[in-house]
């Protein structure tokens, strides 16, 4: 009997061991990471639900690594609270938006009268008809800038609010990355967008022309590992030429718009299972950083 409690302390104490040394997945070291720049930042004040919703996703992968450390299912979780984390990070940038536009209607408020109240000034102590007319030319197109500028800024928030609603959007250091997936963008091994990416792609169209200003794109196409590296290289190319194509269609200058093929060199799941493959079949529309003066200032997954 105390040679049986032996062996059973033995066989726990390796179990305990084998799950503190598993190694951490990717996809659950990722989650950790966009949580903790999310709850660190905007998001925790503007965008509190979103990110209760990506923390509750977080210990579901956390408990699911603790209890299976090479199960399916510390992926699967992990995966979903990086995106919750992610979108909490766009909810926040949206209300901050917004926030913005309200500023910008006080200011214009607040200059709208210090505005009459000059004009009514100068017109008490010189030719008051002509002081007036001038003032109120004046007032005309400070009001036209100024309501301008409020207009832009409300466009461009609606237009991210409704791209976030249909595209996958991440904040990176090369610039706001929005994702196409590619089972609603291309048919299998195909080229040619469907209409539920040209559907997709009018609405990144909008958001990228919400102002007058332009950014420089980059169109990266990619794919997973099945097949030869050199021809999944080749079609990854193919798309993103034919999404830079659209977009120029719409609207966007040609010269603004740059493709790369990536093929399947650039995973962001594991390729052994079917929903790791599928999130590695995707387009990326990247929103550079370096713009020319006064860019817009809006911040907005492609394969099969």
């Amino acid at each position: 009997m105390k040679t049986i409690k032996v062996m059973i302390l033995t066989s726990l104490a390796g179990l305990l061991f084998s799950c503190a040394t598993a190694p951490v997945p990717m996809e659950l070291s990722n989650a950790r990471q966009a949580y903790q720049q999310a709850s660190t930042g905007p998001a925790a004040e503007l965008a509190p639900v979103q990110l209760h919703k990506a923390k509750l996703a977080l210990d579901q992968a956390e408990n699911a690594f603790a209890e299976a450390p090479e199960s399916y299912r510390t992926r699967d979780f992990a995966y979903v609270a990086e995106r919750r984390a992610l979108q909490a990070e766009v909810f926040a940038s949206i209300a901050f938006q917004k926030s913005g536009a309200i500023g910008a209607n006080k200011e214009y408020e607040t200059t709208q009268g210090e505005i009459i109240a000059r004009a009514k000034e100068g017109a008490a102590r010189a030719e008051k008809r002509k002081i007036e007319a001038a003032a109120a030319k004046a007032a005309d197109k400070l009001t036209a800038e100024q309501q301008a500028r409020i207009d832009a800024e409300k466009r461009a928030a609606l237009a991210q609010e409704n791209l976030a609603k249909v595209v996958a959007l991440k904040e990176e250091a090369r610039g706001l990355v929005i994702t196409l997936s590619g089972s609603v963008v291309f048919a299998s091994n195909q080229a040619k967008l469907l209409p539920a990416a040209k559907s997709r792609l009018d609405q990144v169209a909008d958001a990228l022309m919400s102002t007058d200003e332009r950014r420089s794109l980059i169109v990266e196409g990619h794919t997973d590992a099945m097949g030869l590296s050199a021809y999944n290289l080749q079609l990854s190319q193919r798309r993103a030429d034919a999404v830079r194509s659209y977009l120029i269609s719409r609207g966007y200058p040609a010269g603004l718009i740059e493709t790369q093929g990536i093929g399947e060199a650039r995973p962001i799941a594991d390729n052994s299972s079917a929903e790791g493959r599928s999130n590695n079949r995707r387009v990326e529309i990247i929103v550079q950083r370096e713009a020319e003066p006064q860019q817009m200032q809006s911040n907005l997954g492609g394969q099969e």
